[in-house]
């Protein structure tokens, strides 16, 4: 049985970079508007955990059998880094973790076998892309970092692959050898010669495969990292400008491999049932794929409003955009600053990270089975009534909280310093003391609701450090009577004391 989209999910990190600050350091014109850019403790794995959090977080996503995982920039090269996306989305060991890497088709590829292995079980693609090129170049004031994840299954499909093709020819437009960080790219108009013949093709092809014609098109994405023949297929392709679907290039960026499956996410988030959406990705060759949306796809539209989900529109709009260029450069690599003079930070202990593998990757603490006390970190005896071995792990990596008290520390190293440390309350019960990310410190106030997110501390020796932090949600303060109402709850006394 043919497998389909059942759901999806995406991520666009907090901060914004304008333009205008590159254009300003260098005395050139990069360009208008703004780029995503992910925060000093995101990377590709994280990006990518994050919008398959949201892929899964969809009431009656079935649990996925498989992850196939791309992105052209690894945090690792000789280790897979699906099992760390694996492990923090809490999947069970039985399920299998794959990486494809190396280009921005390869996420193309993660698509398919996610779709091919959906034919006999769930199975979820995650494609993520963290765009760096060189200070003042054309890939990085045009380039974007973002994540997108789709589940597939034979049931409960909300849009259906009715055909698809791919074409393929050896040429060099674009590339990178190991041990350089930046992408080079031939003469712009070489590759839109080869490419745009291509991307034709390809698109009749799949039309062809799926019974259909240009006037039944009722939304066109088209995507790849080459401007000039995106640009030129969005326009001759005969699909009518108000059925191309809009391109957000110009306020996050081109977001590589995850911007043909985000604008596909986009799409779904917008489309009524019954409707024909075309996708066509340009890259090193050519993909095109047409689905048709089915009646499951409106139900699945209000299961992500009612789970708080926010649409690929309202992510573009919400950015914090006062990021300085040189702070960018700084968590990119691409300025060595003074380091802090601190002892360097141990490499992180591969048998204990296994150990607690529940509790470091997936945010599981855990409840004792007699009162309900919920600990965290997770330990054997409860502190409430003092039962050994009673307990059962419970995930709060999805649960949000509150802000009972904070402070606000301005000597602890950071690469976006001040560091700022919570206790918060969750809902339903647990208490944890950590860290915070992605904080506006003019808007936290005791009481902030926050979310969960994965995120990498630091690295050393090679090691990537990962590990969870809190960051305020758009929910708003929560009311007095609210605040420290989980077990154990701050005095007012402290409470009041919050910014320490």
């Amino acid at each position: 049985m043919a497998s389909g989209i059942v759901s999806w999910g995406t991520y666009l990190p907090y901060w914004r970079l304008e333009r205008g600050s590159i254009g300003a350091a260098f005395g050139t014109s990069p360009g208008r508007g703004t780029r995503a850019v992910a925060s000093y403790d995101e990377d590709t794995t994280t990006l990518g955990v994050e919008a398959a959090r949201r892929a899964l977080q969809v009431a009656g996503v079935p649990v996925p059998d498989d992850l196939f995982f791309s992105t052209p920039d690894p945090a690792y090269l000789d280790k897979t880094n699906a099992t760390t996306v694996h492990a923090a989305l809490g999947l069970p060991s039985g399920s299998g973790a794959y990486d494809l890497c190396g280009s921005v088709r390869s996420g193309w590829a993660a698509m398919r076998m996610a779709a091919l292995a959906g034919e006999r079980h769930p199975a979820i693609a995650v494609l993520s892309d963290l765009r760096t090129g060189l200070p003042g170049g054309a890939e990085e004031s045009q380039g974007g970092d973002g994540a997108a994840a789709f589940v597939f299954a034979s049931e409960g499909a909300v849009a259906d692959v009715l055909g698809q093709a791919s074409v393929t020819d050896e040429f060099l437009d674009r590339w990178r050898v190991p041990g350089e960080t930046a992408s080079r790219q031939w003469e712009d108009r070489f590759g839109e010669e080869a490419l745009v013949p291509l991307a034709r093709k390809a698109f009749a092809e799949a039309l062809r495969r799926a019974a259909l014609t240009v006037d039944d098109i009722d939304h066109l994405v088209v995507a790849g990292l080459h401007a000039r023949a995106v640009a030129s297929l969005r326009s001759t392709l005969g699909v009518p400008a108000e059925r191309v679907a809009p391109d957000y290039a110009a306020r996050v960026g081109n977001l590589g491999a995850a911007q043909s499956a985000t604008g596909l996410a986009d799409v779904l988030e917008r489309a009524s049932s019954g409707e024909v959406i075309a996708v066509l990705c340009v890259a090193d060759g050519a993909d095109a794929v047409v689905l048709r949306t089915t009646p499951a796809l409106p139900g699945v539209q209000a299961a992500r409003r009612h789970a708080g989900l926010v649409d690929v529109a309202d992510a573009v709009d919400h950015g914090r955009t006062d990021l300085p260029y040189a702070v960018y450069l700084t968590w990119r690599g691409n300025l060595r600053r003074e380091p802090p003079r601190r002892p360097d930070p141990e490499r992180p202990d591969a048998p204990a990270m296994r150990r607690n593998e529940g509790w470091k990757f997936g945010f599981a603490a855990s409840r004792c089975l007699e009162c309900g006390f919920v600990h965290l970190p997770p330990t054997r005896v409860c502190l409430s009534c003092h039962s050994v071995d009673r307990m059962e792990p419970l995930r709060l990596a999805d649960v949000r909280g509150t802000v009972a008290t904070y402070t606000v520390d301005q000597l602890a190293y950071s690469l976006s310093p001040p560091m700022v440390g919570a206790v918060i309350d969750f809902d339903g019960g647990g208490r944890y003391r950590g860290e915070m990310t992605d904080v506006d410190l003019g808007a936290l106030a005791i009481g902030t609701r926050i979310e969960m997110t994965f995120r990498c501390f630091y690295t050393a020796q090679g090691v990537h450090n990962y590990f969870w932090k809190a960051r305020p949600v758009s929910d708003g303060v929560a009311a007095p009577d609210q605040v420290g109402a989980g077990q154990g709850a701050v005095p007012a006394a402290v409470r009041r004391e919050g910014r320490g």
